[in-house]
């Protein structure tokens, strides 16, 4: 059977560690990549509970995960967040395929739970995530440094178990995060020439509401769908168009 790992992106998560590691403790090695800003229990618990902890510095999540890249031991790398949990027939499922060797990198899909309800619509499922990776065969593109693209030397399939995705417990804490990543998806504009027109902050927000609660649905998963699209309407519409803006201004 091929040696698998599971790596761990951490920083502050003691209340999200233990659950996670326990829910891979079938994997043959787990690492946790500690975050160095990381000031609470999460190294303690992971090394009580048997992991590897590799301090590294952060830059941003890309470069996070190409260095995770190099640490297993074995021949295969499945990547989870600290507050995804991984089921017995995921574990099983994934067993099967690096058994297989049918492919070098393997689609998750993930259930997202967001202020305590399972999201389905919206585009917030299955969302498949690239997180089975056959090591020397992927590598991540550092252009990319939020919402990660791994680029493989060869083929993927698609997984049927899913993640289980605990990703915002609150309000508060959706806001917060998506304060953190709109300045990195106006920098990877900003990297690709795109400018922002007049119009733009109004179109754009539009254009992404009728996406996710039109197009895919997210009227079905009620007010809950209702203020999640409108949120992310919000943030990758207008605020990432006036953060963008602001770069350029910044850049003359």
């Amino acid at each position: 059977m091929p040696h698998l790992t599971v790596a761990i992106l951490a920083g502050n998560s003691e209340k999200d560690i233990g659950e996670c590691l326990e829910s891979v403790s079938w994997a043959d090695e787990r690492i946790v990549i500690l975050d160095t800003r990381s000031q609470d229990r999460t190294a303690v618990i992971a090394q009580e509970m048997g992991a590897r902890v590799v301090p590294h510095k952060f830059e941003d999540f890309a470069r996070q995960r190409e260095f995770g890249l190099s640490l297993p031991q074995g021949e295969w790398l499945f990547y989870v967040d600290s507050d995804e949990r991984a089921t017995p027939a995921l574990a099983a499922e994934i067993r099967r395929v690096i058994a297989e060797k049918e492919h070098v990198g393997w689609w998750v899909p993930r259930r997202n739970f967001i202020w305590g309800k399972e999201i389905r619509h919206g585009g917030w499922y299955p969302d498949y995530q690239l997180r089975l990776l056959k090591l020397g065969h992927a590598h991540y593109d550092l252009a990319r440094p939020v919402h990660e693209v791994v680029i493989l030397d060869g083929s993927a399939g698609y997984l049927k178990e899913p993640l289980l995705h605990y990703n915002y417990r609150s309000l508060s804490e959706f806001l917060h995060k998506q304060r953190q990543y709109i300045s990195y998806e106006a920098a990877i504009l900003l990297e690709k020439g795109i400018r922002p027109k007049p119009w733009t902050f109004f179109t754009q927000p539009a254009r992404e509401f009728w996406r996710r609660y039109v197009r895919l649905q997210g009227y079905k998963d009620g007010a809950h769908g209702f203020l999640l699209c409108s949120l992310v309407a919000y943030y990758y519409g207008f605020r990432v168009s006036v953060e963008l803006a602001r770069l350029w201004a910044q850049k003359r």
